[in-house]
């Protein structure tokens, strides 16, 4: 009997600014951490491997397409396995994440398919006064990804990237379904909550980015439209940007946190 377990899954491409804290945060809450880099050529390479040699955990694979990523996901359907995606601009609270996990071992949720945490988009971060500021959620929607593998019986093999599958294609074993959501950030304050992240969306990701651009993310960046936003953009000398990030993660009030978890 295979027991329970946190498998993490993490989608990079130049990422060199805030990788390392992303990784060490979680590196402790997750059992394993699959890393696949999709063609960084900034100095993500070498803080990867410099992880991975400190964390035999840690395995960084680099990838041709987004698409891979899904594909190593493939060994954990139908097992006791929480899969936790996490992307290189996502600080998570390490102690948090600690209760997290002896909730999750213990079953606590295992009848939900999807567990949503709280989130600040952050567009600044004060690391001398230790505080961060952005937009929480709610009433932003929450991006975090924390899946039970148990409940699926096949994993769709055409998603364009890990946890994105194409409108529910995988398939459930019977009695579960990927309505089964936990929106856990809506029942618990930001203060009160061990499942929360800083998302820094609104700030550079790379040494190799320009301040002030949101970056696209996968799911945006490989649709066609937006392919061709990105050349023209690129010929006119504009920075790629987001509309979608502003649309769903700046919501609300401006709201200043105390960041102090985040950074041990």
């Amino acid at each position: 009997m295979i027991a329970p377990r946190i498998i993490g899954i993490v989608l990079v491409r130049n990422e060199d600014l805030h990788v390392e804290r992303a990784l060490r945060n979680v590196v402790e809450f997750c059992d394993a951490i699959h890393v696949a880099d999709h063609g960084s050529t900034d100095n993500t390479p070498a803080t990867l491997a410099r992880l991975a040699a400190e964390f035999p955990k840690i395995d960084v694979r680099r990838i041709r397409e987004p698409r891979e990523s899904n594909e190593m996901l493939l060994p954990y359907v139908n097992t006791p396995t929480w899969i936790f995606g996490v992307d290189g601009d996502e600080i998570y609270d390490p102690a948090g994440l600690a209760r997290l996990r002896m909730e999750l071992l213990a079953g606590a949720f295992d009848r939900w398919w999807v567990v949503f945490g709280n989130v600040l988009n952050c567009g600044e971060i004060d690391l001398d006064a230790r505080t961060a500021s952005g937009y929480l959620a709610p009433p932003c929607r929450s991006m975090t990804k924390l899946y039970n593998f148990r409940m699926l019986r096949q994993l769709d093999a055409d998603a364009p990237q890990r946890l994105h599958s194409r409108k529910s294609r995988d398939v459930f074993h019977e009695g579960f379904h990927a309505l089964l959501r936990f929106d856990l950030y809506k029942e618990t304050a930001w203060e009160d909550a061990y499942f929360r992240c800083l998302h820094t969306c609104f700030l550079p990701r790379s040494s190799r980015e320009p301040a002030g651009t949101s970056r696209e993310n996968v799911s945006e960046s490989i649709q066609p439209l937006r392919r061709l936003k990105r050349v023209v953009n690129r010929v006119l000398g504009r920075p790629a940007d987001s509309d979608y990030k502003r649309d769903k993660y700046m919501r609300g009030p401006l709201t200043t946190v105390d960041a102090t978890p985040f950074f041990p």
